[in-house]
């Protein structure tokens, strides 16, 4: 993480937040040493960003909690029912992550426990890195947990690219090896649980798109939860029109129609307005068509270069000889991960993986 985090989600973990942590420590043991743990929280946290702030918390939890460490790990989860915001958790898990490596199973037991109150799943990558094999083997026990949380750490921790965590060295290398874990996943209850296994599948897909079709190929839709997961695992593939993964989701590479209307407003903008873009879709098939209609914004960049990204519109079943008439807004602002720049901004239509047709916008800058 960077500074660029924006201020109010670091402030999650600000003085307030150390309050409610201390409090939660003072109530659960009289051995945690509250005036300790304040004084080592707030020294320097101003400027860190939210997941520097969780380890900065974690080395202050170091200083508070007793030496001895399961019974630091007790103290623990008597602490973590008192919390109220899942990045105090988040902090609380980091504790394990950053001091008990050397106590595996005890740890990874805590981090089961834990999760229930902030997802663990950037305190667990430690232990994946110094045994992979090992860790998966306890995370695969979690998948038959009665708890959905632990059930979803077991997915989400292991994520080849988890937002935010540390990088894994065996899983950049091979992003496949949890795929036990996601075999047992796929039909979960819990809606929670599928989205990580989905986000889990949509990670091996920007390294293995090939494995990935392959693996979902033999997967039997007829369960819904099945069928939610492979739709939503298949995102990225399915943007970038793939035929296969569209086939997967019962939609031909391409499509009988006639784009009637594409168009944007304002087409000159400035940074903060808002642009509509509309289309009218006719089908040229007697036939009914499942239609993924998609766009892409071509964003202006340094240099006369643009970057282009995918915006997902809608699905929908076309009637044969009907017309559909679609309609999304979306404001055009700056975000820490992306940074407009004046000129030309083309926008395609996307249909089943085809582009039927292009307009764009002029974005000017003070």
């Amino acid at each position: 993480m960077t500074d660029q985090t924006p201020a109010l989600l670091k402030d999650l973990l600000g003085p307030a937040a150390l309050e409610t942590i201390a409090n939660a420590g003072a109530a659960a043991s009289p051995h945690f040493d509250r005036p300790a743990f304040l004084y080592a929280a707030a020294s320097g946290l101003s400027p860190l960003s939210i997941m520097e702030r969780v380890r900065h918390i974690a080395d202050a939890l170091h200083v508070a909690l007793p030496r001895d460490y399961l019974a630091a790990l007790d103290l623990l989860r008597a602490m973590a029912p008192r919390l109220t915001h899942g990045f105090q958790a988040i902090a609380v898990t980091e504790y394990a992550a950053r001091y008990g490596l050397e106590h595996f199973d005890a740890s990874m037991a805590a981090l089961a426990d834990l999760t229930r109150f902030g997802s663990a799943e950037f305190a667990i990558r430690p232990f994946l890195v110094a045994d992979t094999s090992r860790a998966l083997a306890i995370m695969a026990d979690w998948t038959a947990n009665g708890d959905e949380h632990v059930r979803r750490l077991a997915s989400e921790g292991a994520r080849p690219r988890l937002p935010w965590a540390s990088r894994v060295p065996a899983l950049k290398a091979d992003p496949t090896l949890a795929a036990p874990i996601l075999e047992t996943l796929k039909a979960d209850a819990s809606l929670y649980v599928r989205k990580s296994v989905a986000n889990h599948l949509n990670d091996i897909a920007k390294d293995r798109p090939d494995w990935l079709l392959d693996r979902l190929s033999g997967w039997q839709q007829d369960a819904p939860q099945t069928a939610w997961i492979i739709r939503h695992a298949l995102r990225t593939l399915i943007k970038q029109g793939e035929p296969r993964a569209l086939a997967l989701i019962g939609v031909g590479h391409g499509a009988a129609v006639t784009v009637r209307k594409f168009a944007v407003d304002p087409t000159v903008l400035r940074l903060g307005d808002r642009i509509a873009i509309t289309v009218e879709i006719a089908s040229d098939s007697p036939a009914n068509q499942p239609l993924v209609v998609d766009y892409r914004i071509h964003y202006a960049r340094a240099g006369g270069k643009s970057a282009p990204k995918v915006f997902k519109w809608k699905t929908l079943d076309l009637a044969g000889g009907d017309t559909a008439a679609l309609r999304i807004s979306q404001t055009i602002r700056d975000f820490s991960t992306r940074r407009h720049h004046r000129g030309r901004h083309d926008i395609e239509l996307i249909v089943n993986g085809q582009t039927m047709a292009t307009t764009g916008f002029d974005l000017l800058t003070d």
